[in-house]
């Protein structure tokens, strides 16, 4: 099947260093926390039950799940967080879709624009780059000897999934948003190790940076993603193998 995989070999996943992993558990526990406010049952909650299976696909512990879960009566309090999606222009015409997890839209406004301005870039109007993504469910599983391409390709056709890629290391699975939670549990109830497994903004083509385009664009990334509001950037840059981290 065809497509176009931004995923490096397994090694490299897990050796992502300890303050990565930190930083990703915070974000999707701030997710887990404000999809849980109100009703922390995920048999009833649709929505925490799919920020569960990304909790742990992404490797969180239970009890950092758990914890999360719990401080939607807590901790969270009286706060009200709205999702937001900002999108805008990295250096080189690259395109950049932020989605964030917000109480305070001015603060998270504020600090997406300078982020981006430092870094030759600027915030566009709603609409301005979305069209050059497409919703998709993307499912990395590892692959190992027991699950070659013949018994991929029947979970596929069994999981309704559309599409998929075969690598060295992983199989890159992808679904309709609609479709992904339920080839999600398909492919929990095969046994088979997840390295990520939720809904995504895929590009629809990749673009390439020189050097010190490159260098610019993956700092503006980098400074981003550290920023507490945002939860997730998607882009269209074709990064090297070894330092892609979307």
């Amino acid at each position: 099947m065809s497509g176009h995989s931004k995923w490096h070999n397994i090694a490299a996943k897990k050796g992502k260093t300890d303050a990565a992993r930190g930083a990703k558990f915070t974000k999707i526990g701030r997710e887990l926390a404000v999809a849980a406010k109100g009703n922390p049952n995920p048999d009833t909650n649709s929505k925490l039950a799919d920020v569960i299976a990304k909790a742990k696909a992404a490797n969180m512990p239970n009890e950092n799940i758990k914890r999360s879960i719990a401080k939607a009566a807590g901790e969270l309090g009286d706060k009200e967080y709205k999702e937001l999606t900002y999108e805008g222009y990295g250096v080189g015409g690259s395109a950049v879709i932020i989605k964030t997890l917000t109480d305070n839209v001015n603060r998270t406004a504020g600090d997406i624009r300078s982020t981006m301005s430092k870094c030759g870039g600027q915030m566009g109007n709603t609409g301005c780059v979305s069209y050059m993504f497409d919703d998709k469910g993307v499912i990395v599983i590892e692959r190992t000897v027991a699950l070659d391409e013949d018994t991929m390709m029947e979970y596929c056709l069994e999981a309704e999934a559309d599409d998929y890629i075969s690598e060295d290391d992983v199989y890159e699975v992808y679904t309709a948003p609609e479709k992904w939670s339920s080839a999600h549990k398909y492919f929990e109830s095969k046994g088979l190790n997840f390295l990520e497994s939720e809904v995504k903004m895929v590009p629809q083509n990749y673009i390439m940076l020189d050097d010190d385009k490159l260098a610019t664009f993956k700092k503006m990334l980098e400074r981003l993603e550290e920023l507490d509001d945002v939860q997730d950037v998607y882009h269209n840059v074709d990064l090297p193998d070894d330092e892609e981290d979307e």
